[in-house]
């Protein structure tokens, strides 16, 4: 009786010493998750790094432009948030900063100079600028096309490109195409003859694109 009873002692006490170290170990592992999630609540409190211009919409060289519209946010500053056109004088209104210059830059560009002003009033702003529609770099096809009107001008942009775009209709002259350029000041006539060029002819009228450009499919 004395041996079941001392066998029943070395039991209990095997099983409260492996109960002590089972909470120990848990109140670790506890303690380490614990460690992990304020690190990310303080991750999150710190400002991601300044972005200017979006990826899917407009690379981080592109060059603003009149009609653009931007979406500018300052970190913290819900008031000095806003989605933004570019005025035909190149200009934005933001707020504390009234005119600023927007055309000319590219979005890292505008982004550096909204912060450079905005310091003047703010304790280390953080100002992302994202292009949200590329308005400025637009052309147009008119004529006996089946989709007329403005057309996104995407970059190495050739004449053919467009034309496959717009389609024709069944009353299109095909030799008599032209694109309508203005340079210098002044209204210029490029022939293009669709015929001859999808036969490998002509190559040097299959010129690239530039922004206002027209294409007259008579």
């Amino acid at each position: 009786m004395k041996r079941v009873s001392k066998l029943a002692m070395q039991l209990l006490l095997t099983a409260a010493l492996a109960s002590a170290m089972l909470a120990q170990a848990n109140g670790s592992a506890n303690s380490t998750n614990a460690n992990s999630t304020n690190a990310n609540s303080t991750n999150k409190d710190k400002p991601e790094p300044v972005q200017a211009g979006g990826a899917a919409a407009a690379g981080a060289d592109y060059v603003i432009g009149a009609d653009d519209t931007l979406h500018i946010s300052v970190w913290k500053e819900p008031d000095l948030t806003a989605t933004l056109p570019v005025r035909p004088d190149g200009k934005i209104s933001l707020p504390l900063l009234n005119d600023v210059t927007a055309a000319g830059l590219t979005p890292l560009q505008l982004g550096a100079s909204i912060t450079e002003k905005l310091k003047k009033y703010i304790s280390d702003p953080h100002v992302t600028v994202v292009v949200t529609a590329m308005n400025s770099r637009r052309i147009f096809v008119t004529g006996e096309v089946t989709h007329t009107g403005a057309m996104p001008l995407l970059p190495n942009m050739t004449m053919l490109q467009v034309l496959s775009s717009a389609g024709f209709t069944q009353f299109a002259n095909l030799k008599n195409i032209y694109l309508l350029r203005t340079e210098n000041g002044k209204q210029v006539k490029l022939p293009f003859n669709y015929k001859e060029v999808v036969k490998g002819n002509h190559p040097e009228q299959n010129i690239m694109l530039k922004p206002g450009d027209t294409v007259v499919v008579p």
